[in-house]
């Protein structure tokens, strides 16, 4: 028995880490975020869940990643947010783009005080940015 579970503990420390995102208990970007192209002309909705993954769809695309940030925002008020595509359906998403798995994209959260919206930036600055992202609220992720 002595060596079944010395055997059974040897097995988890040679295992290789699991690929799940790490667990982000409770965090302002938690839940339904709907962002919607400036004519209207198509919506994108992001469910980030709390076990680090999220959920986008965009136009025909529905894709999954997994998804890192910070607890609290940088000293210019942004969170840094790294995220990794993992599934993808391989259609097309509201800019004409087929999104390809394992892309790594790393992305500048700045949140209205209200905590109902955000802009995604290309670095800690307010000028290349997207959105406003408006929170749906009712819905779960």
């Amino acid at each position: 028995m002595r060596m079944l579970s010395a055997l059974v503990l040897s097995l988890a420390i040679l295992a290789p880490p699991a690929t799940a995102a790490v667990p982000v208990a409770s965090h302002p970007i938690l839940g339904i975020w709907q962002l919607t192209l400036p004519d209207g002309s198509c919506s994108e909705i992001y469910r980030f869940r709390g076990d680090g993954t999220s959920l986008v769809t965009s136009n025909e695309e529905v894709s999954e990643s997994e998804f890192n940030i910070p607890a609290e925002p940088s000293a210019k008020g942004f969170y840094r947010l790294d995220d990794k595509i993992v599934k993808d359906n391989g259609k097309r998403d509201c800019s004409g783009s087929v999104t390809k798995i394992g892309q790594k994209v790393t992305h500048f959260v700045h949140f209205h005080p209200s905590g109902s919206l955000f802009l995604m930036c290309m670095a800690e600055s307010l000028d290349a940015c997207i959105g406003p992202f408006r929170r749906m609220h009712g819905q779960e992720t």
